[in-house]
């Protein structure tokens, strides 16, 4: 923990040294990719909040932390974990931190109780990752559709799709990324607009 409050300061120091243009940058992408988004500014600022929160509560811990692989995703307060933990008391400590986290609304944990995965397995998972979402760009027929308005995250070859789209929209989506090689299983975690 004392290395990542290390680097927060690193980073803010460095950042004040530079100018403001750091922070003009910085505050410009956020506003360009919550531009995109059906989520409100300040509900696309508390997710980013709750995965930090998460995040550093979870390596706060030296133990849980060195013993568990997890990723955080937070969409508008509703949060997935996905990762594996050797065992059910290391995964209910992470559900247990992340339910503690202010502005969390609900948490679907789908860790499983395992070794962490390997560097192999894991980027595996990123390729998929990667064509599902440049996939989502062939989706047709979904007037108004911003496929950068899904949030995809794949683990041991189960996709996981979030975001807020109409139902109409989510199942294509579903459809399209099912369709993606290497694609076990597609678990939809969407909010719906109607």
């Amino acid at each position: 923990m004392h290395f990542f409050r290390t680097l927060i300061a690193i980073t803010l120091v460095t950042t004040l040294l530079g100018g403001c243009a750091a922070i003009v940058v910085t505050g410009a992408a956020t506003g360009a990719n919550a531009a995109h988004d059906r989520r409100t500014l300040g509900a696309y600022i508390d997710d980013e909040g709750i995965e930090l929160k998460v995040l550093l509560n979870v390596t706060e811990d030296k133990e849980l932390y060195s013993q568990v692989h997890v990723n955080i995703i937070s969409v508008n307060g509703v949060v997935l974990l996905v990762g594996q933990a050797p065992t059910e008391a290391l995964r209910m400590k992470i559900v247990e931190i992340t339910n503690g986290v202010e502005k969390v609304r609900v948490v679907h944990d789908e860790m499983t109780i395992a070794a962490p995965n390997s560097y192999m397995t894991r980027s595996s998972d990123s390729l998929i990752t990667a064509k599902v979402k440049g996939s989502l760009f062939g989706i047709k027929g979904q007037e108004g559709f911003d496929p950068t308005r899904v949030k995809v995250v794949t683990e041991n070859g189960i996709v996981y799709l979030m975001g807020i789209l109409y139902r109409s929209e989510a199942e294509a989506v579903a459809t399209k990324a099912s369709r993606v090689s290497g694609v076990q299983k597609v678990v939809k975690l969407f909010e719906y607009l109607d």
